[in-house]
């Protein structure tokens, strides 16, 4: 009778320890992922001067409650610089990796590949698209546990301080499969698109 508290004492600490460290691990998650996205807006229309004009696509694509539970997709497409320019999987964009001299990446959550039809699945998964080396289109997982993105490009009031500027709010629902739900979003601007 006597240990019996300090074994359900000892229980409930490792349960929380193991709630704090799945939290944790989507909140790592989605700061890679922000690091990632924030970049590609960043980089939206980027137009290297010495090189030959782009074509006239769209330089930066929102595509609303197109994904995984009505999640949106965003992308974007860029010139290189002279230097080495990655992305967002870390490739190295080449000439190669390039469609009308424009480099792509794109984002979006789609349901977990490999999961039989019917199982429970903890989210979706982020998808980071960008070309091979052939220019094709290649799906890239970033990470698991994606519940929604949602991307809304900030106007009016929201966005009066930056006139040149595009705002962007990019929200990540993210969750373990069971208690842990974090709703974590940051704000980025375009440094290119005027």
């Amino acid at each position: 009778m006597l240990l019996n508290p300090l074994l359900r004492t000892s229980a409930d600490l490792a349960i929380k320890q193991i709630e704090y460290e799945k939290t944790q691990a989507l909140i790592s998650e989605a700061e890679r992922a922000f690091e990632l996205i924030g970049r590609a807006i960043r980089m939206a229309g980027y137009r290297n001067i010495t090189r030959p004009r782009a074509s006239k696509h769209a330089l930066l694509e929102l595509k609303k409650k197109t994904g995984f539970k009505g999640s949106d997709a965003l992308i974007v497409r860029h010139d290189i610089s002279d230097g080495m320019d990655f992305d967002c999987v870390g490739n190295v964009i080449t000439k190669e990796r390039m469609q009308n001299h424009l480099a792509l990446q794109g984002f979006l959550v789609d349901r977990q590949v490999g999961v039989p039809k019917g199982k429970k699945v903890n989210g979706g998964s982020l998808i980071c698209q960008s070309l091979d080396r052939h220019g094709r289109m290649q799906n890239t997982t970033l990470m698991n546990g994606v519940d929604r993105l949602i991307i809304e490009e900030l106007k009016g009031a929201q966005a009066l301080h930056s006139s040149a500027q595009r705002l962007f709010r990019v929200s990540l629902h993210m969750t373990d499969g069971g208690k842990t739900h974090l709703q974590l979003e940051r704000t980025f601007a375009t440094r290119n698109l005027l």
